[in-house]
C-alpha cells in the first residue's frame, strides 16, 4: 500500500513538473514576443522621424530601412491598380489603392495611394483619383512587401470594371518593397487619407508572461498542499 502511494505521489510530482515547465515556456514565449514588439515599435518610431533620403540609397536593403521616408521619381502605370479590401477609416468601409510605379532606375514597385470609400455595392468601383501621366517625384515611407496580404485582389483595369487577378506580391515582376505615398511633385498626389502607421503599443505580452508565472506558482502551491493533506491523513 505504501509503495502504491509513493508511486502515485511520484506521478503527481512528475505531472506538476511538466505543468511548471509548460508555464515557464509560455512565460518565456510571451516575454520574447513583448521584447520583439517593443523593439519593432522603437524602430518604427525612430525611422519615421528620420530625414527623407533617396530610394536608390536604401532599395537594396529595405529591411534595414523599413518605415524610413524616401523619395524617388518616375511614372505611374495606371493600367495596373489594385484595391486591398477590409480597410476602414472613421468607421467607414473602403479600400487601400495600390498603383504600380516605375522609377528612373527601372525598379517596379507598388505605391499605396491611401484609403478610398467603397462603392455603393460590390459591383460598383470606388471613386479613385487618376494619377499623373507625366514623370513625377514622390515622397513616401518604405515598406516591405511581405506586409501586404497574399493572394488575388480586386483590380482596376483601364475600363473601370472590377476583376480579381492582380497580386500585390508579384515575385519576379516587382521589388520586395513598396511605398506608402505621403506627397508628390503635384498636389493631387497627396492622399486625402494616407496609409496609417500601425498602433505602436507593446500589447499585453508582458502581462501574459506574468500570468504564466502565476500559473506555475499555483501548480507548486497545489502540489505542496496535496502533499501536506496526504501527510495529515496518513497520520490520522
Amino acid at each position: 500500500m505504501n509503495q502504491e502511494r509513493e508511486t502515485y505521489s511520484l506521478l503527481k510530482s512528475v505531472i506538476a513538473l511538466i505543468l511548471i515547465g509548460l508555464c515557464i515556456w509560455g512565460a518565456q514565449w510571451q516575454y520574447q514576443r513583448g521584447v520583439d514588439r517593443h523593439a519593432r515599435n522603437t524602430m518604427i518610431k525612430t525611422h519615421v522621424l528620420e530625414k527623407p533620403i533617396s530610394l536608390s540609397l536604401v532599395s537594396k536593403n529595405p529591411i534595414a530601412h523599413e518605415w524610413q521616408p524616401v523619395f524617388t521619381s518616375g511614372q505611374f502605370d495606371s493600367s495596373k491598380q489594385i484595391l486591398l479590401k477590409n480597410r476602414y477609416h472613421e468607421g467607414r468601409y473602403g479600400f487601400e489603392v495600390l498603383t504600380l510605379f516605375i522609377n528612373e532606375s527601372g525598379e517596379k514597385f507598388w505605391v499605396d495611394r491611401g484609403w478610398v470609400k467603397a462603392g455603393a455595392n460590390a459591383t460598383i468601383a470606388p471613386k479613385v483619383s487618376p494619377v499623373p501621366t507625366q514623370r513625377v517625384e514622390i515622397n513616401g515611407r518604405l515598406r516591405l512587401d511581405s506586409s501586404l496580404p497574399r493572394g488575388s485582389f480586386f483590380a482596376l483595369p483601364g475600363d473601370g470594371s472590377l476583376i480579381s487577378k492582380l497580386n500585390a506580391q508579384t515575385k519576379g515582376e516587382t521589388e520586395n518593397f513598396y511605398l506608402d505615398l505621403l506627397s508628390g511633385s503635384t498636389p493631387e498626389l497627396t492622399p486625402s487619407v494616407p496609409a496609417q502607421l500601425p498602433e505602436l503599443t507593446d500589447g499585453p505580452h508582458m502581462a501574459y508572461a506574468l500570468q504564466w508565472i502565476f500559473f506555475a506558482a499555483l501548480v507548486i502551491y497545489g502540489r505542496i498542499l496535496i502533499r501536506r493533506t496526504r501527510q495529515v491523513l496518513a497520520s490520522v
